[in-house]
């Protein structure tokens, strides 16, 4: 009896030591629409044969790999899932032009051959994206502002699955959450019901906001790391008009207008002086007539 325990314990103790791992298995959590995506399943058999390794998607079979069959791939036909059998094997599986069907949970299953028939799996979810048709677009902005005014701007994403996150950004820092103002998402018809983000920004212009007389806006879109694009405009400083100012300006050379002369008679200094003039003036004019007169 005794021996009959111990031998036991020696064979369990060596399938244990024999059980199969799987390692990981990598499905990416997002994949563009159009593009091509390989899935991975990587293990190890710890001396144990390979039977077969299975891919699931939603628990239905579509890629099977027996390596003792010829060929040893054999695929299942499954709506939104088109496998590339060429570039395809024990350890990876690729998938051609996938779409919004293709989005759901995969299981990668590996067994052991006879007699241990060793199972193992695991499961990964992956999102297939609908990537914007066009860029982000800011609208409702001016060239030019002065300090005090208020900015106004929309920044709206193309259409995309699921929609873009928006973010704006006041000279590349992120900008305050009370300047920011959300709007409700648009959502096209059937089929796809494509989405349209719009983000708002308003805020009043001070002076930490220029920076050398430019003041830069821009607006980030992301979709998790499948997408990431931005849109920038740049607005100058346009400084207040100042009054102009009259000013008075004399020649090296003085210039006394007939005004002059008769504002200076005005001042008491000037009449004694003008009374002066006016009598060396009479004598002169006393004098010539004499010397004709003589003559």
């Amino acid at each position: 009896m005794l021996i009959l325990w111990i031998l036991l314990m020696v064979l369990t103790a060596k399938d244990h030591a024999l059980a199969i791992k799987l390692i990981e298995i990598r499905v990416p959590k997002h994949a563009a629409q159009g593009h091509s995506v390989l899935l991975e399943c990587l293990y190890d058999m710890e001396g144990e044969a390979l039977y077969s390794v299975k891919w699931y998607k939603d628990g239905s079979e579509f890629y099977r790999y027996l390596p003792r069959d010829d060929p040893p791939e054999q695929t299942f036909p499954i709506e939104g899932i088109t496998v590339d059998v060429r570039n395809s094997t024990n350890s990876h599986v690729m998938l051609e032009s996938v779409n919004l069907a293709s989005s759901g949970k995969y299981r990668c299953e590996v067994s052991a051959e006879a007699p241990s028939f060793q199972t193992v799996a695991e499961n990964s979810e992956m999102m297939v994206v609908v990537l914007p048709d066009s860029d982000p677009a800011i609208s409702g902005g001016n060239p030019r502002y002065q300090i005090g005014d208020y900015v106004r701007v929309n920044c709206t994403s193309g259409r995309s699955k699921p929609a873009v996150q928006l973010s704006w950004y006041i000279n590349s820092e992120l900008a305050d959450p009370s300047y920011v103002r959300h709007y409700p998402r648009i959502v096209s018809l059937a089929p796809d019901h494509l989405e349209t983000s719009i983000l708002g920004l308003e805020f009043r212009i001070k002076p930490k906001h220029f920076r050398r007389g430019d003041l830069k806006l821009k607006c980030l879109a992301t979709i998790s790391s499948v997408y990431w694009k931005s849109n920038e405009e740049s607005m100058e400083c346009d400084k207040p008009q100042k009054s102009p100012i009259l000013e008075s300006r004399k020649s090296g050379l003085s210039q006394t207008t007939r005004a002059d002369r008769v504002h200076g008679m005005d001042k008491p200094g000037s009449r004694h002086e003008f009374s002066q003039l006016l009598t060396r003036m009479f004598s002169t004019l006393f004098q010539q007539a004499v010397m004709e007169f003589l003559d």
